[in-house]
């Protein structure tokens, strides 16, 4: 129980980089890294009580300032993608980074948060150990207006949950939208394609996207499509299917708007590895989730112990709010006012059956 903290390893300029993991009474563990507060490993046990990694990820400094896909990032300003990689926010037009297709922004890049060291501060909290990952975000970091600080914070709780909560206070308006870039495999991150565990999801609506996975603005029903995951089914079922928003993607890699109301806390998607008995309840107060089958993942993907991740080896539950929500004005308002507190939680419960 607890935490321990460890070196991970060095900085190009020297500083030091810490690995902190946190372990609850039942033997399950989940550790960080200060260098971007990457969620770095789940240790998480089976039916028969054998524990296994089942987050992929990186292992050295190199790989996280280096490696592809996002493994275990926290994604902020605003996760995922903003078309035309600009904004504007109370008259003004913002510019961002053109990182996706040459026209677009994704996930706040090329100056990612993943690339800076966190100040961190532990504490016991009534639910467990937690872990706070803190920064300060200048004006015009990013592109984005408006000095924030920011926290990310987990709690790993008694009852085998990762509860993430992500905090910010800005001394001006503007916009914000955190994930977790986890990519999940409840047979270990180092046991091959993922896509023959079955997902559950609470969301009767996608959002259609254009050739570059700018949403159009237009909700989809999922009933009749190979979309609908209201009834589990293995991943593998439909993603090769004829079907134009699949063939857009590779795969799944979308935004479903979930049904609960606004702002509360539900369960919202649920994953099953039946072989292992594994079983992720994700929960969330945010409106929606871009759940993404690693389908850019390339063999060359060198990660945790020298495994070589390949296409579908995970996916993703990014809960979020819907991309590029701040140009279009039916999808929930990603604006968050000066002085106030942008306040999300999600959290990923482990459990066997």
């Amino acid at each position: 129980m607890g935490y321990t903290k460890t070196e991970f390893g060095t900085m190009e300029d020297g500083k030091t980089v810490y690995r902190y993991t946190l372990t609850n009474e039942n033997g399950v563990s989940a550790s960080f890294t200060d260098l971007g507060g990457v969620w770095l490993t789940m240790m998480v046990p089976d039916r028969d009580g054998n524990l296994a990694d089942v987050v992929l990820g990186y292992d050295t400094v190199d790989m996280l300032l280096h490696g592809s896909g996002h493994m275990g990032e926290p994604v902020g300003r605003y996760a995922n993608r903003i078309g035309g990689a600009s904004f504007t926010l109370n008259g003004r037009t913002y510019q961002l980074e053109k990182n996706s297709a040459g026209v677009n922004n994704l996930h706040s890049g090329p100056n990612y948060y993943r690339d800076r060291v966190w100040d961190v501060e532990v504490e016991e909290s009534e639910l467990g150990t937690a872990i706070h990952f803190s920064l300060f975000s200048p004006d015009k970091d990013q592109g984005y207006p408006g000095n924030a600080n920011v926290t990310v914070s987990y709690t790993l709780t008694a009852d085998n949950s990762l509860k993430l909560d992500y905090h910010m206070v800005c001394d001006a308006d503007t916009i914000a939208n955190f994930t977790n870039h986890a990519y999940f495999n409840l047979a270990g991150h180092d046991s091959g394609c993922a896509m023959g565990q079955k997902v559950w999801m609470d969301a009767d609506y996608f959002t259609a996207t254009d050739q570059n996975s700018i949403p159009t603005g237009e909700l989809v029903p999922v009933k009749g499509t190979p979309m609908d995951f209201t009834v589990m089914k293995p991943i593998s079922q439909d993603i090769d299917a004829d079907y134009e928003p699949l063939k857009q993607g590779g795969g799944y890699d979308h935004n479903w708007c979930f049904n609960h109301k606004a702002g509360e806390m539900s369960l919202c998607a649920k994953a099953v590895d039946e072989a292992s008995g594994r079983v992720m309840e994700v929960y969330t107060d945010l409106p929606g989730v871009q759940m993404y089958t690693g389908n850019n993942l390339k063999s060359s993907c060198v990660g945790k112990g020298g495994v070589h991740y390949s296409v579908r080896d995970g996916y993703c539950f990014e809960t979020q709010n819907y991309p590029d929500a701040v140009n279009k004005e039916n999808f929930p308002s990603p604006v968050v006012k000066a002085g106030e507190e942008y306040k999300t939680t999600t959290v990923y419960k482990f459990s066997v059956e």
